[in-house]
């Protein structure tokens, strides 16, 4: 059996927690450990000789790479999401047509491990029929937030089904709990790959045809498994944008459902997260009811049923039962502070991280730190100088002609525009503290010129789209002041501003 994890996420439902390059996931929220973390483990507990395909966003590949030491992984890298019926189809691309697949979201928690290796034993048998499997979660509310499968008659194994229906008004939901037969749509499934693709080519030609090219046309490195497929960005851009709900599941005859009632929860919502993971220690004084997620010490006084997520640089308070809506504030964030949509002040890079620790008018503090074996790419800034200075470890620096070595409480200049690189060779992190001083400090400020993780292509690309668009826009915006004797604000803000509008970052 081969696991196809699909691991996308934008990180719209669950902000400021999850970001755009830290979707939910990836954040160490259960105990210290990811919800990407807990699904290998539970993979490898139900079926131990399972193999893993990874369906991620290139950027986060060093991510999953790192939650994936040790294990069998092979990865299909999108350059963006074009939803679940494609992410499949790529993996389905990549084995034997005979290959039992369970496919699973990467961002689901399951309490019951035992109850859940039961459930997948029982949809492996049937997809060993020839069946589409789905797996219906025995529902305990009436919840809006989710799609349900409504179960016809049982056969062996699991159930045969009537019919799919997308998330519900609360009236409908609570009509359909109380007729009985409904589950929640989990979106996991099971099938052997052949009867996946045949299905396909049967209600979705579009969805494989342009999978297939798109596999046939994707960069691969590495062995048969451990491998990376990078799908490109223009096969990726002619792909149907559809769910696998949509394309196949509600329109087959041969699907099957296998009901689980082990925990499970997508932790879609701040809502769900409340329920399923301890409140941080708060002090309280006349609140009730309260959830608080928090690594400083939070004091509510006269607070009911609230939600309070705090992280370093964003604060969010949701009153319970509304968290389904933070997505409209998110949408707020992300047209007027997109920033604080994509990242947090701590960010991870394939080397390793850094974190911002100060910023102002012209300068930005940060902490970097260098795993061992990692070095940045060869680059240089336009607009902003560095001052590197050693905190703890052995750093390798490249600074225009120089090749220095540098230790704790020593440090290097580096001037605009100078070529530089940075690199740990020791056997612990290296840690550093880097200011920087400029007139502009966005992370896009960068000329890559060599790279040790391949990133060249998409700075390449991302340079290329943007000045493409950038004297497009500027011709398009020409003819509209020789036509019309106003500009707008975004016209006005793109001539004299064109990076705050088309924004590639690339650090």
């Amino acid at each position: 059996m081969t696991n196809i994890i699909l691991c996308g996420g934008s990180g719209t439902r669950l902000w400021p927690l999850s970001r755009t390059l830290l979707p939910k996931q990836f954040v160490k929220m259960v105990n210290g450990q990811s919800l990407f973390s807990l699904a290998l483990g539970r993979l490898a507990k139900a079926e131990s000789s399972s193999k893993n395909i990874i369906i991620c966003n290139e950027n986060h590949y060093f991510l999953a790479l790192d939650e994936c030491q040790g294990k069998d992984a092979s990865f299909v890298l999108e350059p963006f999401g074009r939803n679940t019926a494609a992410a499949i189809a790529f993996g389905a691309l990549s084995v034997d047509e005979s290959e039992i697949l369970f496919v699973s979201a990467s961002d689901h928690i399951i309490a019951n491990e035992s109850a859940f290796k039961a459930a997948l034993d029982s949809a492996k048998a049937l997809a060993n029929e020839g069946k589409l499997v789905t797996f219906g979660i025995t529902p305990d509310e009436p919840n809006t937030g989710y799609g349900y499968i409504c179960a016809a008659e049982k056969i062996e194994h699991g159930h045969s089904v009537k019919s799919f229906t997308e998330k519900p008004d609360l009236a409908t939901a609570k009509q359909m709990l109380a007729s009985g037969g409904y589950f929640f749509n989990s979106g996991m499934f099971c099938f052997k790959a052949g009867v996946l693709l045949a299905e396909l080519e049967t209600h979705a030609p579009e969805v494989l045809a342009a999978a297939k090219k798109a596999v046939e046309n994707a960069k691969k490195d590495g062995a048969a498994f451990n491998s990376i497929l990078r799908i490109s960005p223009a096969d990726m851009d002619s792909v149907p944008d559809i769910s696998i709900d949509y394309a196949l599941m509600q329109k087959s005859q041969n699907i099957a459902m296998v009901a689980l009632d082990a925990g499970w929860s997508d932790l879609g919502s701040f809502d769900e997260l409340s329920k399923r993971l301890p409140s941080s220690h708060y002090y309280s004084a006349g609140s009730a009811g309260c959830f608080v997620h928090s690594p400083r010490q939070v004091s509510l006084v006269g607070c009911e049923d609230l939600i309070v997520i705090d992280t370093a640089d964003a604060l969010m308070i949701v009153r319970k039962g509304s968290s389904q809506d933070v997505k409209l504030i998110y949408n707020q964030i992300k047209a007027e502070r997109p920033e604080l949509a994509q990242i947090h002040t701590k960010a991870y890079r394939p080397w390793g991280s850094y974190e911002v620790l100060a910023e102002g008018a012209g300068y930005k503090l940060k902490r970097i730190i260098v795993k061992p074996a990692g070095r940045l790419s060869l680059q240089k800034h336009t607009y902003r100088s560095e001052h590197w200075i050693v905190v703890s470890g052995e750093a390798i620096v490249q600074n225009g002609e120089q090749s220095l070595t540098l230790y704790a409480n020593q440090s290097t200049y580096i001037p605009a525009g100078a070529v530089h690189r940075l690199e740990n060779r020791g056997k612990s992190d290296l840690e550093l503290i880097e200011v920087q001083v400029g007139g502009y400090l966005g992370e896009d400020d960068i000329v890559r010129l060599q790279d040790d993780y391949n990133r060249e292509e998409r700075g390449v690309y991302s340079f290329l789209l943007f000045f493409t668009l950038f004297y497009s826009f500027l011709l398009f915006f020409t003819l509209g002041i020789l036509k019309f004797p106003t500009m707008s604000s975004l016209q006005l803000n793109f001539l004299c501003h064109p990076r705050a509008v088309l924004c590639h970052p690339r650090a």
